[in-house]
């Protein structure tokens, strides 16, 4: 079982997410669990502070590194990643996800206002993880779409691997596109290919639109991708 520790400043906002679709029938089949650290609670003041200015002027404030430092170890053992929701981190990825799914535990702190004192993060050793080139007002949304891609890698968290060794990402390409019933719908209609029960020509065509996809919208996925088949080659050669 994995064990997902969060820790925040709102957690009760977090949960609901967490216990629908397949979050949430990942927890109760005993996949995964998942615990929720108030930050608040390991502030030592009556108006349970947490934040303070910056050291340098600026604008904001800075989540203070006591609280954050006491919350983690509240936790107890830890036998995987802390990982720090922030602007400033390296992108997230789905290898990213994978590793964080094979490990024992993850844990997850969420930031808010302007940043959290740098010295939390040094001091616990941790990741500082960003879902993309844009700010938010808190880690919680983004902690999230983390949790999401890492429990639905979990065995028996989907009903089968193909449908997941099928998404985009898992093998260095966007996927194809999907169609369903009925055939036509105002005038598009779903390309022949899908209709013909040839597999083999189905899987070709899917492969194709996934390249073809993937080098318009995504050249650096497209150039990585470029980059192992090379190696493969080589490799083989």
């Amino acid at each position: 079982m994995l064990k997902v520790n969060v820790v925040s400043l709102f957690p009760d906002a977090m949960a609901p997410y967490l216990a629908a679709s397949i979050p949430g029938r990942a927890a109760a089949d005993g996949l995964v669990e998942y615990r929720w650290v108030p930050l608040r609670d390991f502030a030592h003041d009556r108006h349970q502070t947490v934040d303070d200015a910056p050291f340098g002027g600026g604008a904001g404030m800075v989540l203070k590194a006591a609280p954050i430092l006491e919350a983690v170890e509240s936790i107890g053992v830890r036998q995987g990643p802390v990982v720090v929701m922030s602007a400033r981190g390296r992108r997230f990825g789905h290898d990213d996800a994978v590793r964080y799914s094979m490990a024992e535990d993850l844990t997850i702190v969420c930031g808010h206002y302007k940043d959290i004192d740098q010295r939390a993060v040094e001091l616990l050793g941790a990741e500082e993880v960003s879902i993309g080139d844009f700010v938010l007002s808190g880690g919680e949304p983004a902690a999230l779409c983390v949790i999401d891609a890492v429990v639905r890698l979990l065995p028996g968290a989907i009903g089968d691997h193909e449908s997941a060794s099928s998404d985009s990402h898992y093998e260095g390409l966007l996927s194809p596109p999907s169609y369903t019933r009925p055939a036509e719908v105002r005038g598009e209609t779903v390309p022949e290919v899908l209709l013909s029960g040839n597999h083999a020509a189905i899987a070709a065509w899917r492969q194709q639109e996934a390249e073809r996809l993937t080098k318009e919208r995504r050249p650096d996925l497209w150039a990585a991708f470029m980059a192992t088949e090379r190696q493969d080659d080589g490799a083989k050669s």
